[in-house]
């Protein structure tokens, strides 16, 4: 009898690629499944359509008798579009997306029924979630939560359900999830940086955080994929030795797309441009069978919304093509991890983008200003950029030879770096003369003509600087980028008015404008010099160089979450109006709660995995062995035989000393483990994890992985990498 190894491979070796077909031009199908503002024009009447808009983009909010209309008017379109239910669409703080489907059908008398929709069910629900944490914040009598519209992102139609994007908040009133403190921070950032615009065009009353994401994935065939436990239960491969052909050859990065593959994309890629996501990239990564796909940017809080759906539409497509996504941010050891770089920039109402350089000294003393404040902002913030890309599965990845170190810093390429530092050198500290003021903005006037020629750029610093946008590239591939988000555009708001209150201080002191500005960016460019870097942060150099600098190397979650407890952070969101210190407190015990149970999981995993399915192929094996050994003896005699069997026992040997480490470090784990469960705060518990159960993950890891070489392949009961990476 095959076993489910065996019969998982088969059964990949008669996958055949799924024919797929299209109806219409991709322009044609885009956003025809969102309740957008062309359809708001069509199915709302001019007022509520009118209040809509106003909604939209000041955050102004709707009166009931608005609410009603565009309940109305949502479940009308929804209707044409085959929908029975309606949900509300949230983020709680698992990282997924959650949502509880209600019917538009009411039944109304004997025999009689409507579909019935109004503004009191647009606009808030009550998710069957009585037993749900609560985002850390929970009394008994406080245990369920409440979703409310969030009217700047689109309704929009999956299957046969209405999806109402929401915000997620407890009983009473603090936040439980991701959207609303990203919607606060977003407003944050708006405010103080139209501040600062005003300096240069009086026109700028409004700026949008704008973010394009890169999302990174893995494609298993489903069938070896069911044929891992530690796949299915963690994401990633606990096990699993190298295969002699990894991504040395990077070969995969620049090959064709597999065919199967293909036909995946463009399922899942004509769905999301139904769905308004704006996907325009497809392509291999390094490592086999890894992934790319990326959308054009968009405002902040709709291209987090369409990165979270995007993953889902994937898992379920994956699903259809008999593949499994894996989002885990390093599912198999020796080969490329996987992120989701992040791309964030400001625009304004008034078609800049503010980390764009200009066409004149002044625009580009505008970048100047907004592109120094970004690097400062990292500088001062470094420890909670840290924390808001730290996970359990991005520890694997970052510091890798694929991933920036977990040291922050920020690339910005050798022509700036150099403009920066004539900055630095040149504005003088008393009065500055015209020929000064001159000099100052013809250099600046050649940011330009140096950005055309931006070819030093530098992949191994976790911001990166690419010519209109700075790239975050730590974010983790199974994260919520609002997490990271929420964090970039609150220190940037922050930042951004600290110099506008030091700016108009040197103004009030009788400086002229650019003066002043010139003066308070050379200040700025000072303090913030230790965070650029621009040599390769993959050495031990960067390391040692980075310590010296004062730079923290925050290699694990739970030292990495310890920012959060920081007073001044909390003062920080709480000035801002992002998050309370409650809110903080209880988002900080959630992320090291998590943290723990993610390591428990693959501890256990990991456990039941080496009794019930390593150990027996081995000792099987090994029985095997020993009966070909007495059958030399017994044939040839004791003497002739053992010498005649001498590669069995030497196989014998070395089989029994892995088997025994291996059960012996495991063992050390299980008692880690229940001594560690013992500890009642969350932060103890996590580094105990961190420091006691995980450190025998390699170790225990090792002696299995060498097993896998020793024993008979047939016999083998967990898929291999060559096989799960190999065979498309």
């Amino acid at each position: 009898m095959a076993s489910k190894r065996q019969q998982a491979y088969q059964d990949v070796l008669n996958r055949t690629p799924k024919h797929i077909e299209f109806d219409g031009r991709v322009s044609e199908l885009f956003g025809k499944n969102v309740f957008h503002m062309e359809v708001m024009r069509e199915y709302l009447p001019s007022e509520a359509f009118k209040s809509m808009v106003e909604s939209i983009q000041n955050g102004t909010r709707l009166d009931r008798k608005m609410a009603d209309q565009v309940a109305s008017a949502m479940k009308d379109w929804a209707l044409t579009k085959g929908a029975t239910h309606y949900t509300h669409w949230f983020q709680p703080l698992t990282g997924a997306t959650a949502e509880k489907h209600d019917a538009f059908f009411k039944p109304i008398g004997p025999g009689k029924a409507i579909e019935r929709f109004d503004g009191d069910l647009l606009v808030q629900q009550e998710p069957d979630a009585s037993s749900f944490p609560n985002g850390g914040i929970r009394n008994t009598f406080e245990a369920r939560g409440y979703t409310a519209w969030d009217p700047s992102s689109p309704a929009f139609v999956i299957g046969k359900t209405l999806c109402i994007p929401t915000i997620f908040i407890s009983y009473t009133g603090e936040s439980l999830d991701f959207k609303m403190p990203l919607l606060k921070a977003l407003h944050a950032v708006d405010q103080a940086a139209v501040e600062v615009c005003q300096y240069f065009d009086k026109n700028v009353t409004k700026v949008n955080a704008t973010l394009g994401w890169e999302q990174e994935y893995f494609l298993i065939d489903q069938a070896l994929f069911n044929a891992r436990p530690d796949l299915m239960m963690t994401g990633r491969a606990l096990f699993g030795h190298a295969a002699a052909k990894g991504q040395q050859l990077e070969d995969h990065y620049f090959g064709s797309i597999p065919d199967r593959v293909t036909a995946f994309m463009r399922e899942f890629e004509t769905e999301a441009i139904l769905l308004g996501i704006p996907v325009t990239t497809r392509h291999n990564e390094v490592a086999p069978n890894q992934f790319e796909c990326a959308p054009m940017f968009e405002e902040c809080n709709l291209a987090n919304d369409h990165n979270l759906l995007l993953m889902d539409l994937m898992e379920k497509i994956a699903r259809k093509h008999d593949f499994r996504v894996l989002l885990h941010e390093k599912p198999f050891a020796g080969v490329n991890g996987s992120g989701k770089h992040n791309n964030w920039s400001l625009g304004t109402n008034t078609g800049v983008n503010l980390l764009a350089p200009g066409k004149n000294p002044k625009t580009n003393l505008q970048f100047l200003t907004f592109f120094v404040n970004t690097i400062k902002a990292i500088h001062d913030h470094a420890d909670i950029l840290r924390a808001c890309i730290a996970s359990a599965g991005n520890d694997h990845r970052l510091g890798a030879n694929e991933a920036p170190p977990a040291i922050i810093s920020a690339f910005i390429g050798s022509q700036l770096s150099t403009l920066l530092d004539d900055i630095e050198k040149n504005v003088k500290a008393g009065k500055m003369t015209p020929e000064d003021k001159t000099e100052l903005k013809l250099n600046i006037g050649k940011i330009p003509q140096i950005m055309l020629d931006n070819t030093d750029r530098n992949r191994t610093s976790p911001f990166a600087f690419t010519g209109n946008k700075f790239e975050f590239r730590a974010v983790g591939s199974s994260a919520n980028c609002a997490s990271a988000m929420i964090v970039l555009n609150s220190i940037m708001a922050t930042q951004l008015k600290v110099f506008k209150i030091a700016v108009d201080k040197r103004i009030d002191k009788g400086e002229a404008k650019d003066e002043a500005i010139l003066k308070e960016l050379q200040a700025i460019i000072k303090e913030s010099k230790k965070i650029r870097f621009e040599g390769n942060g993959y050495g031990d150099e960067w390391v040692k160089d980075a310590e010296k600098r004062g730079l923290k190397n925050l290699k694990d979650t739970p030292r990495a979450l310890k920012v959060w407890s920081d007073k001044n952070v909390a003062k920080l969101f709480n000035d801002l109006n992002v998050l309370t210190p409650r809110e903080l407190e209880a988002r900080q015990e959630i992320d090291f709660e998590n943290y723990i149970l993610k390591i428990q999981i693959e501890a256990r995993i990991m456990e039941d995995v080496i009794q019930s399915m390593i150990v027996p192929a081995v000792v099987d094996y090994q029985n095997k062995i020993i009966q070909n050994i007495q059958g030399h003896i017994s044939i040839l005699g004791e003497k002739t035989g053992k010498a005649a069997a001498a590669v069995q026992m030497e196989l014998i040997e070395k089989i029994s000393n892995h088997l025994t480490k291996m059960k012996a470090s495991a063992d050390e784990m299980l008692k880690a483990r229940k001594v560690a469960n013992n500890i009642e705060h969350a932060e103890d518990k996590a580094i105990a994890y961190c420091d006691t159960v995980k450190v025998h993950f390699d170790e225990i890891r090792y002696h299995a992985d060498k097993l896998e070489l020793l024993i008979d392949d047939e016999m083998w009961p967990l898929p291999k990498f060559r096989e799960m990476l190999f065979t498309r």
